[in-house]
């Protein structure tokens, strides 16, 4: 089974720039959805973005669309999710996770069955 690992967050100050990275073992197949989603201490874990791996295709949350940009190398396997014009509000810890199915891009969470382990990104005012 394919193994997650999220990196790149930090401490940056309101209207910066981030890129978190998503490296995954083992082979990412074309039904593959991967996503980032966040959570934010006391709420709900939210959809970010996503990307159908076989199509290319991407979505994204109404709340970053235009700031945050997904995206993907294949040779590495790897996904990163690019913040920029990054404000308080985007505080949280993000997680990058994969649905290894559906092959078309779902923003519920219990539709990705595979995880990382978080990386949190705090952004000051």
């Amino acid at each position: 089974q394919v193994q997650l690992v999220d990196s790149g967050g930090g401490l940056v100050q309101a209207g910066g720039s981030l890129r978190l990275s998503c490296a995954a073992s083992g082979r990412i197949g074309s039904t593959y959805v991967m996503g980032w989603f966040r959570q934010a201490p006391g709420k709900e874990r939210d959809f970010v973005a996503a990307i159908a791996w076989g199509a290319g295709m991407r979505y994204y949350a109404d709340s970053v669309r235009g700031r945050f940009t997904i995206s993907r190398d294949n040779a590495k396997t790897t996904v990163y999710l690019q913040m920029n014009s990054l404000n308080p509000e985007d505080t949280a810890v993000y997680y990058c996770a994969a649905d290894r199915f559906s092959g078309r891009i779902y923003t519920l969470a219990e539709k990705y069955d595979v995880w990382g382990q978080g990386t949190q990104v705090t952004v000051s005012s």
